[in-house]
């Protein structure tokens, strides 16, 4: 039972070395494309706080393209983990549920009182539970096609582009109210059950027809040229494709039913002809 050499017993030593060993490290460029966008979460943060919202509402938008950067990477790369996953996780509840918060409460929702700070946590509440939500749906398995209710960075996208297109501020308690409709309408539908279109499935790696690339090249120069009026058309024309999608899929489901006729049924002579004719033999039996 002893090993004199090791100075200690083996069944203490076997169990030991039965313990699991964590590996150590991480890969590095998902986790920075993760940091990078935890960053613009904090620096939007930083400049709502002194009233900088022309330059604050951009640095959202910079945090959902490097959130959609780094799981499209790790996935490309194969260097998904789930030190990854729960990272990614934390910064989304900074850039896409604290940020978007205090932007649009700085923004306008100060001139509601308790009521505008009411919202702001309410905002901050529903982003983390759908992405607590996401969490466990994308371990056990679902359609990758769709979201779940609004998907926290296109939640954010709406505050965020609303502030960008006019960041002079809502002082008047009246236009304050549209900061309230703005932060909750998200807020509420991050917790529903409507789903939306996810961009996941799309294979980047497939051959495209060369008018993609002119697509994406106007795509691009209208947002260089015309940012205000494209990325406030972007995010709440996505917000508005899940409604969309959902009526599409109502009247699809409303057509089918009336289109199928009713099962006809046997009149009743025939009922009694049938029995009337029957053997009785039969009939006995």
């Amino acid at each position: 039972m002893l090993n004199y050499r090791e100075g200690r017993p083996r069944f203490l030593r076997r169990g030991r070395q039965s313990r699991p060993r964590f590996r150590r490290g991480v890969y590095l460029l998902p986790s920075l494309l993760t940091l990078g966008n935890m960053f613009c979460g904090y620096t939007c943060i930083v400049y709502a706080m002194h009233g900088e919202y022309e330059t604050a509402a951009p640095y959202i938008g910079i945090a959902i393209v490097l959130d959609m950067l780094d799981g499209r990477i790790a996935r490309m790369t194969g260097t998904t983990s789930p030190f990854g996953v729960e990272f990614d996780s934390l910064a989304d509840i900074i850039s896409f549920g604290v940020a978007p918060a205090i932007l649009s409460f700085s923004w306008g929702l100060s001139t509601l009182g308790r009521l505008g700070s009411a919202a702001g946590f309410l905002f901050v509440a529903a982003a983390a539970i759908r992405l607590a939500r996401f969490n466990i749906q994308s371990s056990s398995g679902g359609d990758k096609r769709y979201f779940v209710g609004v998907p926290s960075p296109a939640a954010a996208a709406i505050p965020a582009a609303t502030v960008f297109a006019y960041p002079w501020g809502l002082y008047d308690y009246r236009q304050a109210l549209l900061a309230l409709v703005m932060v909750l309408v998200p807020a509420l539908f991050m917790v529903s059950t409507i789903r939306f279109r996810s961009f996941k499935t799309i294979d980047s790696q497939t051959r495209r027809p060369y008018t993609v690339l002119i697509f994406v090249a106007a795509g691009i120069m209208l947002i260089a040229t015309h940012p205000r009026v494209v990325l406030v058309l972007m995010a709440y024309g996505y917000f508005a494709s899940g409604f969309v999608g959902l009526a599409i899929t109502r009247f699809r489901r409303g057509s089918r039913g009336a289109a199928e006729p009713p099962l006809p049924s046997l009149p009743e002579a025939e009922h009694t002809q049938t029995e009337d004719t029957l053997p009785r033999d039969s009939a006995a039996s």
